[in-house]
């Protein structure tokens, strides 16, 4: 679960260019939940996720992580229940280090070894049958640059490398936006699989107002550092293409 209460979120606190970026939301997030969160350009998305992800702390309010008070706790320290996909697919991954040691990176990833320790050949099929999964002829080509991939492939293993170590919350911040139509359905069925099958808790941000009718079990818009709306599943099933778009008129 994932709690906020009163999260508030001032840049340039008492400066002539002070930016309320979030001002006191409140929510709850239940474990298991996947939430699609929109919203325009500035209206306090990636912000809450940075919040969430301890990349940023917030200026008021408590942030908690099933039951434990996170508000203060440095991003490194909450990786223990935290993967992020970024929307940069340069920015995952290690492009000198091969697939394999980008995955082997990945295990480790709450713990100071070095990504050639523990390569054995178990480790090597593990991540061979993984990487079939995606059906992109990647899995015989584990010694190569992981820099060498398209960006659609490396999102795709990057999603792959999130569950790779125990991870109870998955944080996707606009995932497909750099990727073509083929490459982005891709990635999203790949992370719809891999959130159910690890009943993964996940936040998911988006301009792509189809995949925002298409994925999740809730969603929420955002505007001027709130939230303007919240609907469950039932209501979000009621809605179609066109009231999406008319919420941005």
């Amino acid at each position: 679960m994932i709690e906020l209460q009163g999260i508030s979120k001032i840049f340039n606190l008492g400066k002539a260019n002070e930016i309320v970026a979030l001002g006191r939301v409140s929510l709850c997030i239940e474990r298991g939940e996947f939430v699609t969160l929109i919203g325009s350009n500035g209206s306090g998305k990636t912000t809450l996720l940075n919040l969430i992800a301890g990349t940023e702390s917030p200026s008021t309010g408590v942030i908690r992580i099933s039951g434990q008070e996170v508000t203060r706790l440095p991003e490194y320290r909450r990786s223990q229940w935290i993967a992020r996909v970024f929307q940069n697919p340069m920015g995952g991954t290690a492009p000198d280090l091969s697939i394999l040691s980008n995955f082997r990176l990945a295990a480790l990833r709450t713990q100071p070894k070095m990504p050639t320790i523990g390569i054995t050949e178990a480790f090597k099929k593990e991540v061979r049958d993984r990487v079939a999964l995606l059906q992109m002829g990647l899995e015989n080509k584990l010694n190569q640059p992981m820099g060498a991939l398209s960006g659609g492939q490396r999102q795709a293993l990057t999603l792959l490398m999130c569950v790779m170590d125990r991870t109870d919350i998955l944080l996707l911040d606009e995932p497909t936006a750099a990727l073509d139509p083929r490459s982005a359905d891709i990635v999203m069925q790949t992370a719809k699989q891999l959130i159910e099958m690890h009943q993964l808790t996940t936040v998911l941000i988006t301009h792509n107002l189809k995949d925002a009718l298409q994925y999740g079990n809730r969603l929420i818009q955002m505007e001027n550092g709130d939230i303007r709306r919240d609907l469950c599943a039932t209501d979000k099933a009621q809605l179609t293409l066109k009231d999406l778009y008319a919420w941005f008129e």
